[in-house]
Order: C-alpha cells, then sequence, then structure tokens
C-alpha cells in the first residue's frame, strides 16, 4: 500500500476500496512499461480523471498515494505522461505534487471534461510511424458511467489500450429508474449506442442483471474499435469494505494478447478472484 504523509494540499476523500484500485492499477502498468520497454520506441502513460494525486481513505488520518503518481516512480517510467482533470484546483494540487515527485518527467496537462478535451488529448500524444512506434496506456478513472464511448473512440486512433472502470453498480445500477427513462442518455453515450434499450428488453427476458448487460455491451462497443473481445470473463470486480457489495469493475481492452497475459498476473496477486461471470 502507498500510503503518504500529509503534505497540506488538496486530498480528496474515497472509500477504503481505491487502496485496491490503485494497487491493480499501478501493477499493471508496472507491467506494462516493463514488459513493453524495448519492444516500443515511447510508451505514453494517460489518466483521463487524473485527480489531485493523493487521497485520504474516508473516516481515516489514512492518505494514499494515487495511480498517477505511482506510475511517474515505477522502476522503468513511461516515456510520456497525460494527465487530464476537470477540477482545476484538483489538477493545480497533482501538479504541485508531480513536480516535488518527478521533477524530469515529460508531463502534459489538460484542463477541463475529458469527453470535451478529447482531441486535446490525443494531440498530446506523440504521433508513431513504423521508423518510431508509440504505444499507450490510458486508464480510465470516473466515478459514475459519465465517460462516453466517443471518447474512447477518438483516442482509439492512436495505438492505445484502455484500462477502464465502469460504475455498473456503484452508480448504473444504483441510478437504474433514472437512466432507463426515455429522456435520459446517460447509458447511451456510454455505450455510444441508441438501440441499446431493445436489447436490454431482451436481457431482461433472460433475467441479465442489468450490470452484466451494460458490461457485455460495452464491451461489444470496444470490439467494434477493434479490441479483443477477451475481457468480458476478466473485468475485476471490486467490492466496498463495509458491506461487501460490487462497486465496479476494471476492464482492460487491448488488440494484443500479451496485454492479457500482463492482466491475468494482475489478477493472480489480486486479493479477491471474483470476476464477472
Amino acid at each position: 500500500m502507498a500510503r503518504v504523509v500529509d503534505d497540506g494540499l488538496l486530498c480528496p476523500e474515497v472509500g477504503k476500496w481505491a487502496e485496491d484500485k490503485h494497487s491493480l492499477v499501478s501493477l499493471y502498468a508496472k507491467l506494462f512499461s516493463t514488459g513493453m520497454k524495448d519492444k516500443w520506441h515511447e510508451r505514453v502513460y494517460i489518466e483521463l480523471y487524473a485527480g489531485a494525486g493523493y487521497s485520504r481513505i474516508r473516516d481515516t488520518s489514512i492518505v494514499i498515494e494515487g495511480s498517477p503518481l505511482r506510475a511517474l516512480t515505477l522502476e522503468h517510467p513511461f516515456d510520456k505522461y497525460i494527465f487530464c482533470e476537470q477540477q482545476a484546483e484538483l489538477l493545480e494540487a497533482l501538479k504541485t505534487r508531480v513536480k516535488r515527485l518527478a521533477p524530469r518527467a515529460n508531463v502534459a496537462y489538460v484542463s477541463g471534461d475529458c469527453n470535451e478535451r478529447a482531441d486535446e488529448v490525443c494531440s498530446a500524444i506523440p504521433f508513431g510511424s513504423k521508423e518510431h512506434k508509440v504505444l499507450s496506456l490510458c486508464f480510465v478513472d470516473p466515478c459514475d458511467i459519465g465517460i462516453k464511448f466517443e471518447t474512447l473512440r477518438t483516442l482509439s486512433a492512436r495505438y492505445i489500450d484502455f484500462l477502464v472502470l465502469l460504475a455498473l453498480h456503484m452508480d448504473a445500477n444504483r441510478n437504474y429508474a433514472n437512466y432507463i427513462r426515455p429522456e435520459s442518455t446517460k447509458v447511451e453515450g456510454l455505450l455510444g449506442s441508441k438501440t441499446w434499450r431493445g436489447r436490454w428488453a431482451v436481457a431482461q427476458g433472460d433475467a441479465i442483471p442489468f450490470p452484466r448487460f451494460l458490461a457485455k455491451e460495452f464491451a461489444n462497443s470496444m470490439a467494434g474499435l477493434g479490441y479483443l473481445s477477451l475481457p468480458l470473463y476478466t473485468m475485476k470486480e471490486v467490492r466496498s469494505d463495509e458491506k461487501n457489495l460490487p462497486l465496479y469493475y476494471l476492464a482492460l481492452f487491448s488488440r494484443s494478447q500479451r496485454a492479457y497475459k500482463f492482466w491475468d498476473e494482475v489478477l493472480k496477486y489480486s486479493t479477491n478472484q471474483t470476476s464477472l461471470f
């Protein structure tokens, strides 16, 4: 656990489960960066909801280091980092911590909603070629199902792998009554599909839970971008500490089988082996 001393800067509160999330993401980033360092000329690490870098476990004095800062201190660091954050005060705290922790790192910051700044994030990724191959890893860490599929489509024009937090229990299931209303476009935005309600009606007839349905639909949408359809059964479930209730899934999307070998290694070291299916 990457626990740190409070430095007095902005430090948002999170649930204890956030430790598991950051540990899983950091381990995958480590395997990814080390495994790809001699196969690609440039490796880029991206976070679309970067936060402040530090967070405090709710109802405790424990402060933990977030995935952006952990990615900066890997044994084999990435060649470039791109951090996008909508809240200006969080981004400023992150900048200060990054400068203190890794002053020589090549870091680009994008201020604003990633769904509105996707082109700017994409432009910050170095262009690749046959002579200079560039591979990116993007961690998508929203607090709800607000990430828009079109944002991922824009970024997928580059050679990029995605590690996505799908808040299918803590948001989609909890707000089911609101999201199935005809006027709601939240699920449509997540899936990039206007026809999902028809398929959901069929799934209901088969007694398929809403989170499972959305997970399959999202994986199918990513497959439409050329990503392998393997992650359906390897989605990592993270549960709450208080009542052991499911919160979200971490899902890997890559065009390469090798990425899933790294992900298998992450799951082996995970404390909870429960997967979505």
